[in-house]
């Protein structure tokens, strides 16, 4: 099922356009979709960057990155950036749990 989308036009500068425009090519894509690819990879790195930083819990990461908590561990794991569980952390754990049984 395809998730519901919005138009979103926007402006970049003529070099950036170029980039975006090569990449495109080279994986065989349009342009909307290479900036869309971009997008999620860019959540991504967001969210690891902010719970290496502490500034985001699992969860919260989990969240930024579109992902699911046991997917952003995965991920985190990938990427070689250690757990930084904290006590809400570990208390939404159980609870998830809880649910799940």
């Amino acid at each position: 099922m395809t998730k519901p989308q919005k138009t979103l036009r926007i402006r970049v500068d003529v070099d950036e356009y170029a980039f975006l425009s090569r990449l495109a090519v080279e994986a065989h894509e349009n342009v909307s979709q290479v900036v869309r690819d971009l997008l999620e990879k860019g959540r991504l790195m967001l969210a690891i960057e902010d719970y290496r930083a502490g500034k985001a819990s699992l969860g919260k990461a989990a969240e930024t990155a579109g992902v699911s908590v046991s997917s952003m561990i995965d991920l985190l794991t990938q990427y070689g950036v250690p757990a930084n569980l904290e006590y809400d952390d570990y208390l939404q754990s159980l609870k998830n749990v809880q649910e799940v049984w």
